[in-house]
């Protein structure tokens, strides 16, 4: 008789992750912690709600009073790659102090051997790190205790001291040659957007503030764009837009049709007939369809704001006293959407001096599993405090209260104008 099949419970994933030995964490890639098993708990000396939904450096920053701390600088770029690369990253075992829980301000020596591994999502983009480490201060510390010279280690003693040794000269080797190539991608990669991104009518408009934040993980890189272009009567357009993907192609794909839109606007009439001419181009264009964008044209003279919007979310009109007004009577679907070309809408509302135009592309609003009302209530909420800032105050203080700083999951790009 063959052998009767055993049929075997499914697998319970998430009760194999908290049993492993192996301390882990998982990061979203915002960096932030979703996931932590026991294991990581005892290592540590933490609970789970101390962890659950911290940035990981917020939870484990480096040790203030040790001027030579490095655990932060070596863990971020790790992280940064394995976003970036899709790849696992093994690093050399280093020194990275924790905090002592019971004893604030008080830091704990550690040492630990890392390895940082991507979970690819359903679209191919990682979706997770698992950030597995292990504890060996204990070995470390009986180096600095070996036998003085004339006393003897085993043979297995040795054995793992020569191992280890090898193992981590190897791998700080290759990690130097990986950071030396990542720098050398990441520097074209900001000559070639900040060449793209180049607003030449920018430098004559001290009120205007800019900002552009790559997702985390990229090279840099992205399909989001700023412009502003200086038009003969007295106003000025404003415009952002935003590719449908990431990388070096949606890059590309951006420049075209940040350049058709920046030539429309000073040969039409209006932001309506300039994204018509745009969806026009776009057309012609590989991959610039369900591309999304937003102008507005500030009259100067008439103190008025006009605007059109191809599926793009609604800029914001901040008032002097915080009040807002959204820029949402005048949207159409983005770019390719109409199987045939048809007039945009357009609307305008008047402004008064000390006013402020704040236009954004949907990385600085959107969150996963969350309404798009919800990250425009939190984008108003956030500039109301903050109203009678200078933009480039107003900037830094938007970034941070939505915490953006650093980049998001998607990219950023930010206008803002005092008008």
């Amino acid at each position: 008789m063959g052998r009767e099949r055993v049929r075997r419970p499914e697998l319970d994933h998430a009760a194999l992750f908290a049993a492993t030995p192996s301390a882990c964490l998982v990061l979203d890639p915002e960096l932030v912690i979703v996931d932590v098993n026991q294991a990581y708990l005892e290592a540590t000396g933490r609970t789970r709600d101390d962890l659950l939904g911290q940035y990981v450096f917020d939870a484990f920053p480096d040790n203030p009073a040790d001027p030579d701390a490095e655990g932060v600088q070596n863990l971020h770029p790790s992280l940064l790659r394995v976003l970036s690369t899709g790849e696992p990253d093994t690093m050399a075992v280093q020194r990275y102090d924790i905090p002592v829980t019971e004893q604030p301000g008080l830091f704990e020596e550690r040492w630990w051997s890392t390895i940082n591994t991507p979970v690819p999502g359903p679209d191919g983009r990682v979706a997770w790190i698992i950030h597995r480490v292990e504890d060996v201060t204990v070995f470390v510390h009986s180096r600095r205790t070996r036998p003085a010279p004339g006393g003897k280690l085993s043979e297995r003693e040795e054995a793992m001291e020569a191992e280890l040794y090898v193992r981590a000269r190897a791998l700080q080797h290759l990690n130097e040659e990986l950071r030396r190539a990542h720098a050398r991608e990441r520097q074209v990669a900001v000559t070639l957007q900040e060449a793209m991104l180049h607003s030449p009518d920018l430098a004559g408009h001290r009120d205007i503030a800019v900002r552009y934040l790559p997702a985390i993980g990229s090279l840099n890189v992205c399909g989001d764009w700023y412009d502003i272009v200086d038009l003969p009567e007295d106003g000025f357009a404003l415009s952002v837009g935003d590719v449908v993907g990431h990388g070096l192609e949606a890059a590309a794909v951006m420049g075209m049709l940040r350049s058709a839109l920046s030539a429309a606007a000073r040969s039409v009439e209006g932001p309506a007939q300039a994204l018509k001419v745009l969806g026009l181009y776009a057309r012609s264009v590989d991959k610039a369809l369900a591309t999304t964008a937003v102008q507005a044209l500030i009259d100067t003279g008439g103190r008025q704001v006009t605007y059109s919007s191809a599926g793009h979310p609604p800029p914001v009109l901040l008032h002097a006293d915080g009040t807002h007004e959204l820029l949402d009577r005048a949207t159409d679907p983005p770019l390719g959407a109409h199987p045939e070309q048809v007039p945009r809408p357009q609307a305008h509302l008047p402004y008064v001096p000390g006013d402020t135009l704040v236009l954004y592309t949907d990385g600085l609003i959107e969150r996963r599993d969350e309404d798009i009302d919800t990250g425009l209530a939190r984008l108003t909420d956030a500039l109301a405090p903050y109203s009678r800032l200078s933009p480039e105050r107003l900037a830094d203080a938007l970034l941070a209260r939505l915490g953006v700083s650093a980049g998001a999951r998607d990219d950023i790009a930010l206008v803002i104008v005092r008008l």
